[in-house]
């Protein structure tokens, strides 16, 4: 007969694979008839724009582009630096194994590097690095069985839990666009150099509704007419709504966002402005923290209860962590006498993380690249790396968490001193996301089969070995916890020894006569 349970239902956003790889995109670039032959490229600056993903059977299909901008030295003795922009295309489809068509995936694309080499005074070939972070979850429905309707002699184990259920999961477009304006003294020629970072992430939820607010970093290096080389560095704001039926204020979501297209090109109706567009894609996956009180085991002294198990992996304890990370360093950079800094590159990297007592340890270098001019207008790119150390305080158990980190640089400063020693100051913002992962067995299907063969009262003598629990020995006799602690007046169950000699009251059905 089949036993009527109360259920609460809990939802798994179920991690299936996990991949990192690399992958090469090539090509060649033809220079326009407008541009002067390259002698020699001077620094080539890249922003990955993902447009298309797709799961498919035992595989992810990526499509996007590169969008390249090339600063390199003409042969043109007026115009000693020009700029080329263009895009390098890629469509990678990866082997993930269990991918399966409808999956829902978190697939982050950063550019490693990306070279070219000058293969004649008209064409150029180009050479690219992306690291592909693939995540691919599954969402599972799963019932849970919190308590047994009229459970009379019904014995049940019990675990308090908090978890975290998926409420929901959405994306959207966010479509944004700005006309930025440069020094009315600079009449704009060429884009040298462009790059784009999103900060300042921010979530606001309502009923039904996500809000994410973010801001698009972006610095644009470029040419004036009269050969100067300028710079820029402005933010622009990404607002949109995503739209998640049941999530409250309540309920903490996750946000992950990514280019999909861009525009930026001089503006021809406004002088001394850019034109920037920008299409973001925004995906939320918003969890609430459930209270259950989960049956880990049960019997029953006189009947015979049957039941099946299902294990599931589920996450708990899920947050997130804000902190900055202050870096202030002096490094020797040989030829940077007489230089002046028009850009520089900062990119944290996270080389090492360990996990241990109350702490996570990262350990990164801040890769750094330098763009130099002389007074000659002569430029050139060094390379730095600065070594730092970020700790994570205050981590409970904190072997067994799982951590993201993802980093912003929030302002960052370098000055040249004498003997070309520049000091460092860049300030990065450190988001930490955290859970862990809990393992828990769902009991379903619970019926009887008849009753348990009765058997004359008695006590038996038991002594206790590694590993019992009073739970296991009132199972394996047919007994049950309370007996045990009443009969040996036992203070706290949770404490029993090895070796310890404890009398088990053997169970006496109701309604069976003993002579």
């Amino acid at each position: 007969m089949v036993v009527e349970t109360e259920n609460e239902n809990l939802c798994v956003n179920k991690l299936i694979a996990a991949k990192k790889d690399i992958i090469m995109v090539e090509g060649d670039m033809i220079v326009p008839d407008s541009k002067p032959d390259i002698l020699n490229t001077i620094c080539t600056s890249g922003v990955v724009c993902t447009y298309k993903k797709e799961v498919l059977d035992e595989k992810v299909r990526i499509d996007g582009n590169i969008n390249t901008c090339i600063m390199y030295l003409s042969d043109d003795a007026q115009d000693k630096v020009r700029g080329i922009n263009t895009s390098l295309d890629f469509s990678e489809a990866i082997s993930v194994p269990n991918a399966k068509e409808g999956m829902n995936a978190i697939i982050k694309t950063k550019l490693k590097s990306i070279e070219c080499k000058v293969i004649n005074g008209r064409k150029i070939g180009m050479k690219a690095t992306l690291e592909i972070d693939i995540k691919l979850y599954s969402r599972e429905e799963v019932e849970i069985v919190n308590n047994i309707q009229n459970a009379e002699g019904i014995q049940m184990l019990k675990e308090d839990l908090r978890v975290n259920s998926l409420v929901g999961i959405g994306e959207n477009k966010i479509y944004t666009k700005d006309n930025i304006s440069i020094d009315n003294i600079d009449n704009l020629a060429e884009i040298l150099k462009t790059d784009i970072a999103i900060v300042d992430k921010d979530v606001k939820i309502s009923y039904n509704k996500i809000l994410a607010k973010a801001e698009a970093r972006i610095k644009i290096m470029y040419l004036t007419e009269d050969n100067r080389v300028s710079s820029i560095d402005t933010k622009i704001p990404i607002v949109g709504f995503i739209d998640i039926p049941n999530v409250t204020e309540e309920n903490i979501c996750d946000l992950d966002y990514e280019i999909k297209n861009m525009i930026i090109k001089p503006n021809a109706t406004e002088e001394h402005s850019i034109y920037i567009e920008l299409e973001i894609g925004v995906a939320a996956f918003c969890y609430e923290e459930k209270q259950i009180n989960l049956i880990q085991d049960l019997y029953s002294p006189c009947e015979n209860l049957e039941f099946k198990q299902k294990k599931i992996t589920t996450i708990t304890n899920k947050q997130t962590r804000k902190e900055m990370k202050q870096i202030r360093e002096k490094v020797e950079i040989e030829g940077m006498e007489n230089k002046n800094i028009i850009d520089v590159d900062v990119c944290p990297v996270i080389e090492k993380q360990e996990n241990s007592g109350s702490r996570i340890i990262y350990t990164g270098n801040l890769e750094i690249n330098f763009v130099l001019s002389n007074q000659d207008l002569q430029m050139e790119v060094r390379n730095s790396k600065i070594p730092f150390e970020y700790t994570l305080d205050g981590i409970e158990d904190a072997e067994n968490v799982n951590s993201a980190l993802e980093m912003e640089v929030a302002n960052q400063d370098f000055i040249v001193q004498e003997g070309g020693i520049v000091t460092s100051n860049v300030d990065l913002v450190m988001n930490n996301d955290m859970y862990r992962s809990t393992n828990m067995n769902i009991m379903n299907e619970i019926q009887t089969n008849g009753e348990r063969e009765a058997e004359d009262y008695s006590l038996i003598l038991y002594i206790v070995k590694k590993g019992d629990t009073l739970w296991k020995i009132a199972k394996r006799y047919g007994s049950t916890v309370d007996d045990i602690v009443r009969t040996n007046g036992i203070e706290d169950e949770n404490q029993i020894m090895a070796g310890q000699k404890l009398f088990i009251p053997r169970y006496v059905r109701p309604g069976i006569k003993y002579a």
